[in-house]
């Protein structure tokens, strides 16, 4: 797994460090998602698929309004084109081939690695018994509350949960932000 894990924190690396040196905005903000995308897939390997669906959860959100703001302010199109016509001939732009090669080999190794982080994950309804045996004899006499699932939640993973519930609310009003602006045009 740690094999994996240092693969995967490689390639977050080096989306980063393109998205510093991208010639285009869009192309940066692709780059930035494997960043974002790649976390999801190192909490899923270190079995804390709460915070992965909280991370996919923003990094889809914060994906569509880049996406959505670079193609609304960008007016002119690409001059660039994928096919070259010389003497009647039609060639392919090498560069293009490059960009689609390279997004899909990107796509195939996160798919694979995706693969890779849900098949350690313990089978749907069978959970580990690691901290969960202590909440569970335990959580009612530490808590002092009659309900044993608030007593976790806001007891002893109390700054968790804040964390989570703020990701999600300021995820939701920045999408409401964007739309309300979109809409008043």
């Amino acid at each position: 797994m740690e094999a994996i894990l240092a693969v995967i924190i490689i390639l977050m690396i080096a989306g980063s460090i393109y998205t510093l040196h991208a010639r285009d905005l869009l192309s940066a903000v692709i780059s930035y998602g494997i960043t974002g995308f790649g976390l999801v897939i190192c909490f899923l390997l270190l079995k804390a698929p709460d915070l992965a669906i909280a991370q996919l959860v923003v990094e889809i959100i914060t994906l569509i309004i880049m996406i959505a703001v670079i193609r609304i302010s960008t007016r002119k199109d690409l001059t660039e084109k994928t096919t070259i016509r010389v003497e009647g001939e039609r060639y392919v732009n090498l560069r293009s081939v490059v960009y689609f090669v390279t997004g899909g080999v990107f796509i195939l190794g996160f798919l694979y690695f995706f693969i890779q982080a849900t098949s350690v994950l313990d089978p749907f309804g069978v959970h580990s018994v690691r901290m969960a045996s202590v909440y569970i004899e335990q959580g009612v006499d530490l808590t002092g509350a009659h309900n044993l699932v608030a007593g976790v939640l806001f007891d002893f993973r109390a700054f968790d949960t804040l964390g989570e519930a703020t990701i999600l609310i300021t995820a939701v009003i920045g999408v409401l932000t964007v739309l309300r602006l979109k809409g008043k045009k």
